[in-house]
């Protein structure tokens, strides 16, 4: 049961975003800019970024949604993201996507447990300062959102939505186009 009074047809930060429109529209800009906007990394890649930070949060519905998104853009027949979320050494991204996995664990923990070795092996696989920035800043991000979510006790979407969830947010973004 959620701790303040939102609408119960928007689970998650859906209802939040809702309930405070002043607050819920930069919130919604700022992913939109992390998650859809100009990055080195694929929309499919910050995706599962934002899913993965959000899993090792324990926030089912951030978890749950932006996964989906990563599985529409990645395609499903991959499942990449779910390796990624069962075991992010055994997965099969690149050594580049393993590095900048690895610094996103460690500012889900917390930002000054990042350290020179984790950018230079990053570096070292490839990763840009752009990758290594925006990676970063969503795992920063997520985090915050994720608490938000969670602690406001927000509602889970009935499981078979998040697959239209993912596609809708993969398709139409996070913010409102006019």
């Amino acid at each position: 049961m959620p701790h303040i009074p939102i609408p119960e047809h928007l689970p998650g930060i859906r209802g939040l975003l809702a309930y405070r429109p002043d607050t819920g529209m930069p919130l919604s800009q700022l992913a939109d800019a992390l998650l859809v906007g100009d990055s080195p990394l694929s929309r499919g890649e910050r995706e599962t970024i934002a899913a993965f930070v959000s899993g090792r949060n324990d926030c089912a519905f951030c978890m749950d949604s932006h996964a989906a998104a990563a599985r529409h853009l990645l395609g499903d027949e991959h499942a990449t993201v779910d390796a990624v979320l069962a075991d992010v050494d055994t997965a099969p991204v690149s050594a580049k996507m393993k590095a900048l996995l690895a610094i996103a664990a460690k500012v889900q923990r917390g930002g000054r447990i990042v350290t020179d070795y984790d950018v230079a092996a990053a570096r070292a696989v490839g990763a840009t300062d752009r990758d290594i920035h925006d990676t970063v800043l969503i795992a920063a991000a997520f985090s915050m959102y994720n608490r938000y979510v969670d602690g406001l006790a927000t509602l889970r979407a009935d499981p078979a939505a998040y697959v239209e969830m993912g596609k809708r947010l993969a398709e139409f973004g996070y913010a409102q186009r006019s």
